[in-house]
């Protein structure tokens, strides 16, 4: 069984303090009816897990109602810290669960190919994430405003979500966090701590997050087409 967990507690406040960025509307309904409806839509995930937080049970309600869904879905509170809320989501799994994909709330572009591909990925190799191929020239700063050093682009990758993983491989690289510890913001890097190997899947195709104000225009253009 392969479940879907989007983590949609944030509040994003590089779009500004009163703008909740998961629910600012494009192309025609809220950046995370965009994401829900992709992931509801593919036929590799069998159901969803949001993680939301608290006090916002109502407004997913409400908008699950006016969206048509085939997939079951299930709401649960978010943490103190996106790993928390990861764990949360994880703790809410089916039983039967084997593999699960962790995708941004606000993320509303991503391909259902890609979302399949990351999941197929993962179920045959443990470990696989959404990544594009970085094409700007990259320099390493020395913590201020001067360059330290050259990058080799070619090694170089801008990981995204889906973050798919077998689901007793991520559940045990978070336990190994909590263990140590330790804050990641990235699910990938809970899998370093046990030494787990990440596949990288190229997303050939667009899938930004929606963070700052100058994302918007983009993924309106996006989903529109």
């Amino acid at each position: 069984m392969t479940s879907a967990v989007i983590v949609a507690a944030g509040r994003g406040t590089r779009m500004g303090p009163d703008i909740d960025k998961l629910f600012l509307e494009v192309a025609g309904a809220p950046v995370v009816a965009h994401t829900w409806r992709r992931f509801d839509a593919c036929p590799a995930i069998d159901e969803l897990v949001l993680v939301v937080r608290a006090g916002m049970e109502d407004a997913f309600h409400e908008l699950a109602a006016n969206l048509v869904l085939t997939k079951p879905f299930r709401l649960v509170p978010g943490g103190a810290e996106r790993q928390d809320s990861v764990w949360n989501g994880l703790s809410a799994l089916d039983p039967r669960a084997d593999v699960v994909a962790i995708q941004d709330g606000a993320r509303p572009c991503t391909p259902p190919e890609l979302i399949a591909h990351c999941l197929a990925v993962a179920r045959q190799m443990g470990a696989a994430v959404a990544a594009q191929r970085a094409t700007d020239t990259v320099k390493e700063s020395d913590g201020h405003s001067r360059i330290a050093r050259h990058l080799d682009r070619s090694r170089l990758w801008a990981v995204q979500t889906p973050q798919c993983f077998r689901v007793e491989v991520i559940r045990r690289a978070l336990l190994a966090v909590q263990s140590a510890g330790a804050q990641v913001t990235d699910d990938t890097a809970a899998c370093e701590l046990i030494g787990q190997p990440v596949e990288l899947v190229e997303s050939r195709l667009p899938n930004p997050k929606v963070t700052a104000p100058p994302d918007v225009p983009f993924v309106e253009l996006l989903l529109r087409a």
